[in-house]
């Protein structure tokens, strides 16, 4: 299963490094997911994670490196999807950024023994989504800050003043619907992970 991941990983990356719209963008948008790649590598032995989690971190990776290639304001499809004025593929991306930190937040608190009952659980877990969110939004303030215009395109506002705050909307609704939806799925295999390492 990991040789299937790291393979299905390593050729959306090769496709997306493959003549994107900008340079620049392309490095600024796949760097996450170049980093997440590394630390899971380092890790796998001594902390593996639940397939679920494997999964949809791969998935928000492929998202990365789809926005990295195209550039946000300009992935195929989305541009006045359901007659909007602008290319929504970047709350596509935000929204996983909230899904993957809630599912990951949720298995470090449940396998650590972080915090006991599933309310006070969930609370900290949106928090978590919603810290993270948050600081992404002030690294592209910095990159932007740093290059100046060069960083239009990693922005992706397209002219939309309320482009943060939408962003970290799409985060919350992603963390809220990753507990809601993926938490009975993500026990089990927790359950099953603890039986097979004792972890």
């Amino acid at each position: 299963m990991k040789y299937l991941w790291v393979l299905v990983f390593a050729a959306g990356l090769g496709w997306s490094g493959l003549n994107p719209k900008d340079q620049l963008t392309w490095f600024l948008e796949v760097f996450p997911a170049m980093i997440g790649a590394l630390v899971l590598l380092l890790t796998y032995a001594r902390f593996r994670l639940t397939p679920i989690l494997y999964f949809f971190i791969l998935l928000h990776c492929l998202v990365l490196m789809v926005g990295g290639h195209y550039t946000y304001a300009e992935v195929p499809f989305f541009d006045h999807l359901f007659g909007m004025t602008r290319n929504n593929y970047d709350k596509l991306g935000h929204f996983f950024q909230g899904v993957v930190p809630a599912l990951l937040a949720r298995e470090i608190f449940i396998r650590k023994q972080v915090i006991n009952g599933p309310a006070w659980r969930n609370v900290l877990t949106v928090s978590v989504c919603l810290a993270f969110s948050a600081f992404y939004e002030l690294i592209e303030w910095w990159v932007a800050a740093a290059s100046g215009t060069a960083a239009d395109a990693f922005l992706g506002t397209q002219g939309y003043s309320w482009d943060t705050q939408s962003d970290m909307l799409f985060a919350l609704i992603g963390a809220i619907c990753s507990l809601m939806v993926l938490s009975g799925l993500h026990d089990r295999q927790l359950k099953a992970l603890a039986e097979k390492t004792g972890s």
